[in-house]
């Protein structure tokens, strides 16, 4: 069985991501022998049923492997882990499904003899209180206890349901189904991630230090660039028909009528160089030495190519931090679209819960009003060497902020994640910026000052908060703060 794919082609020139879609589960229908068999039937036929409909893949049993395709002994689990690791490429996740007790042993030796590494969720399906005598009954509720028992003695994390039990068949099952979809993207997604680093930090922003090989426990590689190689392969290239297809992106891209055409032909050889450096060592983000190297032996700022980076699914942060990329691509994973990279940057007023995030910026254009391009705010550059960032107010919306950060002293990873709303209150200032509202934000911000985390915080549009504390905590061993 091959795994369909799906290309993101940026049509102004060539670079692509390559998205696996849709997702694939393993199923494992816990059985019973004491408990009636029937429910085992049409508990496989549902949920297959509404995943089908729902667009996912599933790896089961087949019916005339074991009882209804269900794991109810050592044997079942045996056929059903050698399915699971035939197939060990193309499994995302795994859903164990009881429409009765089911037999809590097998299912735990299914998962530990597949020697898979994902996400597991466990469903039980509920109880009706009018059928509850002997050769009806379920007793579900309990079983997945005792299931949740036993992957806890065999060290298998697992997520659960909002509910205790919920049908496979309802609607809190299907939006069950989306979140644990997300967290097999953001788990899947973060291991084995490949960032990009080119140039060295700013020297002033300590900020975001953080350590490489931390990461590389991890399973997440960074793969450096010079920032003369990028300087020197732009300046090599000629003026062709890619460069002329680019620049003619950029202007469709965000509003440039300020902008001379020579800054543009920069910008555009720029992202075609980092493009085909993302592209070669099949990176999944990059962060860019944004100031001051670039702006003054080259002439331009690099955030309209992070810009067009970002919204192309390919993370692009600035001030090389690259843990501040790696959060967020964990937040792509879980909503499937763009993220920005923001500064924690003022107060609104007296109102406790709002403040001002900002950056100068990168954003992608479409999550700004009337984005345009500008110079660079910063008066200490030469004049024209810094044309480039996107200016702009963030539209209004729900939002969700995170923050990845490696801890030397712990030689782990922690991080902090929540929700909140970018508002449509009133604001003039310069750069890419949005008036934030967030319950409890005072002491959020104790937090981010007292555990030492960076001035910057990622965001994507959408609610994952709970996405994304299942997925750093219980499957990737990251430290919530």
């Amino acid at each position: 069985m091959t795994h369909p794919t799906v290309l993101t082609v940026d049509l102004a020139k060539g670079l692509y991501r390559k998205i696996r879609t849709p997702l694939t589960f393993g199923i494992v229908i816990g059985n019973r022998g004491m408990f009636p068999r029937e429910l085992v039937k049409q508990g496989r036929s549902d949920v297959l049923g509404v995943l089908k409909e729902l667009g996912y893949n599933a790896i089961v049993l087949s019916e005339n492997e074991s009882e209804y395709g269900s794991v109810a002994n050592l044997s079942d689990a045996k056929k059903c882990a050698e399915l699971f690791r035939e197939h060990k490429d193309e499994i995302d996740g795994i859903i164990i499904v009881l429409p009765n007790f089911g037999d809590e042993k097998s299912i735990a030796n299914t998962i530990r003899l597949s020697k898979l590494d994902v996400p597991v969720l466990v469903q039980a399906e509920p109880d009706e209180p009018n059928k509850m005598k002997v050769g009806l009954r379920r007793d579900s509720f309990c079983g997945k206890i005792s299931v949740c028992a036993n992957l806890n003695q065999y060290g298998i994390p697992f997520t659960l349901t909002e509910n205790h039990t919920c049908s496979v068949k309802g609607d809190q099952f299907r939006r069950e189904l989306s979140n644990f979809a997300a967290i097999c993207r953001v788990v899947n997604g973060l291991k084995g991630a490949r960032l990009g680093a080119i140039g060295t930090r700013p020297a002033d922003f300590n900020t975001v230090r953080y350590s490489e090989k931390i990461l590389e426990l991890a399973g997440i590689s960074v793969e450096p660039l010079d920032l003369s190689e990028v300087i020197g392969r732009v300046k090599a290239m000629k003026d062709d028909e890619a460069v002329t297809q680019k620049v003619e992106f950029i202007k469709t891209y965000v509003k440039t009528t300020a902008i001379p055409f020579e800054t543009l032909e920069k910008i555009a050889k720029l992202s075609i160089v980092v493009e085909q450096w993302v592209e070669a060592n099949d990176l999944d983000a990059v962060a860019f030495q944004c100031w001051t190297a670039i702006e003054e032996y080259l002439g331009v700022a690099p955030c309209t190519a992070l810009s067009m980076l970002s919204s192309k699914l390919i993370p692009g942060a600035c001030e090389v931090d690259v843990t501040g990329t790696l959060t967020m691509l964990a937040l792509q994973l879980a909503s499937g679209t763009s993220t920005a990279i923001l500064d924690w940057n003022n107060n609104y007023g007296e109102n406790p819960s709002k403040a001002v995030v900002f950056h100068c910026s990168n954003l992608p254009a479409d999550w700004l009003i009337n984005p345009k391009m500008e110079s660079h705010f910063a008066t200490s550059f030469k004049p024209g060497t810094s044309y480039g960032p996107i200016f702009g107010q963030i539209a209004p919306g729900p939002f969700t902020y995170a923050r990845i950060s490696t801890s030397d002293t712990t030689g782990n990873m922690k991080f902090y994640v929540g929700e909140g709303k970018f508002t449509d209150d009133p604001l003039e200032t310069f750069g890419a910026y949005g008036v934030i509202e967030v319950p409890e934000l005072q002491g959020l911000l104790r937090k981010v000052c007292k555990s030492g985390f960076e001035h910057h915080v990622a965001v994507t549009r959408g609610n994952f908060a709970e996405v994304l504390r299942e997925s750093f905590a219980n499957y990737l061993g990251m430290q919530p703060t």
